[in-house]
């Protein structure tokens, strides 16, 4: 952040689309990827004169939210028409929650400068998705728009923070850690880059050690980590400019263009009394059960700062390691598995942390739509440890492994890897090559490293890469350090 005499004051409001198999108010599917407009219905096409229906499943997950996020579930609530014109918007308003949310008064713990900080959640309240754009069209053809009304709809918590956040790191912390429980919880899949997980961002700064606060802006729809951050870097950096030039930061919707890494004025933004809120007439208030609640706090799961903990405690993991394996539910899963056959944890960490993130990466893949599961790298690491395979060949097989879904068995045996750890089979090796190189072994003699690392090269190339390192070594510094001078 430029201008170290200002700070940034910064409040998120992250939609989350939850995973459930019908609609807030009807029965069509939820089902990413559809032909447009083929799970639509009168209720979700804003049809006139039809009934919205509450979907009990949704109004579970939002309570389930609340108690890990740490609200009040509220005994009474209620939802409020949102009025606005969009075109993917068919009743022109939206069946939201205005002043009686379903959860308040929460809050999410993150890691900053190796201090704990609270994040305080204003509110989570549940509401309908809006349809969804279909840009057509070229700079030399006629632009146009076309109506995807799958989405209408399709059931959303927002999640809205308190404006407790400094800087674009906090943000992108918070925003993880909130994605992290919502995955454990397993009310929504957080697919940023399908917009089932996507945040706005409300952003200001102020002179250090000021009370009040600036002039805020909104940046709309950011859908990754990496956007946010960048996003909120820029703006910030833009309102310092504005305010040190003597100007003033105006109240707006701004937008980020991913292309040009600016954000970009849209509309002045709206308040609450332009929204027109009032309850809706069609839905009845929503009075919650404490049992209900109660209920549904017994079933939750592990959360992620309980898990973190665990793997320290019980698996002595640096903090690092653990906060990386307590990322999704699948990861922390995964390491357990391993952990039920193999007892080296810090072994089992670095393989999910560097060659299974890799992958997963390199493949766009999800880690539960991967072949490799946990009991295939336990018996790799066991092969590595009896040494039947080298560390470096494991690699392979596990990329292999990765591809195919099949046993580090079946692709030692396949590939012809086997490790050569027989003293008698490598030792005719070493000592030809070394009879083959006497300058290099004059040059290892007269304190040269390399030299030796030489001799190791060619052992292994020799032996295509399938003779034991260890026992190389051992072999090669017996035979250089030999007292008669003799090489065989």
């Amino acid at each position: 952040m430029s201008g170290s005499r200002y700070e940034a004051v910064i409040g998120l409001e992250v939609h989350a689309e939850l995973k459930t198999d019908s609609k807030i108010f009807c029965s069509c599917s939820t089902r990413f990827g559809a032909e447009p407009n083929t799970q639509v219905c009168p209720v979700c096409t804003g049809m006139p004169g039809v009934l919205p229906v509450l979907n009990r499943k949704v109004v579970e997950c939002a309570i389930k939210t609340g108690l890990a996020l740490n609200c009040e579930i509220a005994s009474f609530s209620k939802f409020d028409r949102k009025n606005y014109f969009y075109p993917d918007l068919p009743k022109a308003y939206q069946i939201s929650q205005y002043d009686l949310p379903i959860c308040r008064n929460g809050y999410i713990e993150i890691e900053v400068d190796g201090h704990t900080k609270r994040i305080g959640i204003t509110r989570v309240h549940m509401e309908e998705d809006a349809g969804k754009l279909l840009h057509q069209g070229t700079i030399t053809t006629t632009p146009y728009s076309l109506v995807d009304l799958n989405r209408s709809g399709v059931p959303l918590l927002e999640i809205v923070s308190d404006p407790d956040l400094r800087s674009p790191q906090e943000a992108r912390m918070y925003m993880e850690k909130l994605r992290s429980i919502l995955l454990f919880l397993g009310v929504s899949d957080c697919r940023m880059e399908e917009g089932s997980l996507r945040c706005d961002a409300n952003v200001s700064v102020r002179v250090r050690g000021q009370q009040g606060l600036g002039t805020k802006t909104e940046i709309k729809n950011l859908n990754s980590f990496k956007s946010l951050e960048r996003a909120l870097e820029y703006e910030i950096n833009r309102q310092i400019d504005l305010l040190e030039d003597g100007e003033l930061v105006v109240q707006e919707t701004r937008t980020w263009d991913e292309s040009k890494q600016v954000t970009l004025s849209m509309r002045s933004k709206e308040e609450a009394q332009d929204y027109r809120y009032f309850p809706d007439p069609d839905l009845v208030p929503l009075v919650i059960d404490r049992q209900w609640v109660e209920e549904i706090r017994s079933t939750l799961p592990e959360l992620p700062d309980a898990a973190r903990r665990r793997l320290i405690t019980e698996f002595g993991l640096p903090e690092y390691d653990a906060g990386v394996l307590t990322m999704t539910k699948d990861t922390l899963d995964f390491f357990d598995e391993c952990m039920q056959y193999y007892h080296d944890p810090k072994t089992v960490s670095n393989w999910i942390m560097v060659e299974l993130s890799r992958l997963l990466n390199q493949h766009n893949l999800e880690l539960k739509e991967a072949k490799v599961k946990p009991v295939h790298l336990v018996d790799m690491l066991k092969m590595v440890d009896s040494g039947k395979i080298s560390g470096k060949m494991a690699k392979t097989v596990f990329e292999e492994m990765f591809l195919t879904g099949k046993s580090p068995e079946a692709v030692v045996k396949e590939k012809g890897m086997v490790q050569i750890s027989d003293e008698s089979a490598l030792e005719p090796v070493v000592a030809r090559i070394i009879a083959e190189n006497p300058r290099v072994v004059e040059d290892y003699r007269s304190g040269k490293e390399k030299a030796f690392a030489f001799f190791v090269g060619q052992v292994m190339k020799a032996t295509r890469g399938q003779a034991n390192p260890k026992m190389v070594n051992e072999i090669l510094k017996r035979m250089l350090n030999q007292k008669d001078g003799s090489c065989g």
